[in-house]
């Protein structure tokens, strides 16, 4: 093929669920992919999983599978690429199989892409003599080993390629680079080699602009005055050529904007080092991308410049770290900030007497510039203001108590307390995030493949071992 079609519909567990159906009715796609992992969402699935060893992926695939039957059915050739399985990517099949098969779809062939999950040989690992290291600051993980709850190495584009080569029309995996998902389909559809650097980062650099969905065609630009439309925002699509090149565009007709400044600000996002964008694949260099307008709602993309990939792979790892809670309460009339800061000195005091001294706390005005401290303050004191205050300790007791001085505060404070009604905040655990690396040699991905119909009669039977480079 001489250039492919990939339709971002996702850019995070949350995004519109109606987004990937619009998106693959009205682009044309050879492939659609879905984003929906981050560092907090992972830690989330991974608690789910704990509680149930049938969960564990992202809930909201399913329905938009449901979604996407039709799309199926009338482009036989659409492929979908996604993140979704999180923690539990076989889990995730087993329910998109049973999705397919009441569709009449069970002979579309199905691939889980896992070996991302390094907690059940994390000791032998650090037997072995990986640190696990805190990326900022050094510590080694034996200060939290007993309370890690997981630990998932960023894998590349290898497994999903392979998956696409066994005919996978549908291919699910758990922690990969955002990046890979549409790098993937390129490799295996271009037949590029692993070591072709510059064009691996020229599609890193176009799956980066369009990993985050609307954020790029429009949504959050810094430039936006009211006369774009955002309700049926049109998410991205990367028409990607043999040579690397790329143009980002969205469906016509469809609402945002796809402009060299809405792209610019994309690309800037998230990336550290604009000359070291480190991936599994690729040591991307986005020092020389050039974007040029290429038509209306279309900007082309090159430049990008690639070296080889890192020795190590970026490690999402999550550990337990007590309990955090936050309450609300508004505050109306003359002096509002003044005294909703003094109503949360009150509640600390209680607290305090109460017998808890509590280990982090944070006092937020909103309407005052709080949210943005330092940033944006207000013009004149505003006429009421919301006080948040947040806390987090080790004991779950102390931050009971915390909410439970709030609404006395009612009767028992400043004038002006309001918003109290409705239940208690309950304090809920908390997973810090520990951001650190592996040696690319220890982890593998591994490829389970099969038809939706196998997946249901069979399991986890069908495997294959990857040769991910």
């Amino acid at each position: 093929m001489r250039s492919i079609r990939i339709g971002n519909g996702a850019g995070f567990w949350g995004d519109s669920l109606a987004a990937p159906r619009r998106l693959a009715e009205a682009a044309s796609l050879d492939y659609l992919t879905l984003e929906y992992l981050a560092e907090l969402t992972m830690s989330i699935l991974a608690h789910q999983l704990a509680r149930d060893p049938a969960a564990g992926y992202v809930a909201d695939f399913p329905v938009v599978l449901e979604d996407l039957v039709p799309a199926l059915r009338a482009q036989p050739g659409l492929r979908i690429v996604t993140n979704a399985g999180g923690m539990n990517p076989a889990g995730c099949v087993q329910r998109v199989s049973e999705t397919l098969t009441a569709a009449g779809l069970d002979d579309a062939r199905v691939a889980a892409v896992d070996g991302d999950d390094l907690l059940p040989a994390l000791d032998e690992h650090l037997a072995q003599g990986e640190r696990f290291a805190n990326l900022d600051t050094g510590e080694p993980l034996e200060s939290v080993r007993g309370q890690v709850v997981c630990a998932n190495a960023y894998l590349g584009a290898g497994g999903i390629v392979e998956a696409l080569a066994g005919g996978a029309r549908v291919v699910v995996t758990g922690r990969v680079a955002d990046a890979a998902l549409p790098l993937a389909p390129a490799v295996f559809e271009f037949g590029w080699p692993w070591d072709d650097w510059d064009r691996l980062a020229a599609a890193s650099v176009a799956g980066h602009l369009i990993e985050c969905g609307a954020q790029v065609t429009g949504g959050m630009h810094s430039e936006w005055d009211g006369t774009v439309r955002l309700g049926d925002v049109g998410y991205p699509v990367a028409e990607l050529s043999a040579d690397g090149a790329a143009v980002i565009t969205k469906p016509p007709g469809t609402g945002g904007r796809v402009t060299v400044g809405t792209l610019a600000e994309q690309l800037v996002y998230e990336i550290g080092d604009p000359a070291h964008y480190l991936t599994p694949d690729v040591d991307a260099d986005f020092t020389g991308v050039r974007l040029d307008a290429d038509g209306a709602d279309r900007v082309r993309v090159t430049g990008a410049r690639g070296r080889g990939r890192p020795d190590r792979l970026k490690v999402s790892l999550a550990y337990r770290d007590g309990w955090a809670v936050a309450a609300m309460l508004v505050v109306v009339g003359p002096d509002a900030v003044p005294r909703a800061r003094q109503c949360a000195e009150i509640v600390f005091e209680r607290v305090r007497a109460a017998g808890f001294t509590l280990g982090r706390t944070n006092v937020e005005c909103l309407g005052a510039g709080d949210s943005v401290p330092g940033v944006l303050a207000a013009a004149v004191d505003p006429p009421e203001v919301v006080l948040r205050i947040s806390a987090h300790d080790a004991s779950r007791e102390a931050l009971e108590r915390l909410v439970r001085e709030m609404a006395p505060l009612v009767t028992s404070g400043p004038p002006g307390v309001t918003g109290y009604t409705g239940a208690r905040p309950k304090p809920h655990p908390v997973l810090a995030y520990w951001p650190t690396t592996i040696g690319r040699t220890r982890v593998r991905p591994r490829v389970r493949l099969g038809t939706a119909r196998d997946w249901l009669e069979h399991g986890e039977q069908h495997a294959i071992v990857s040769t991910d480079p």
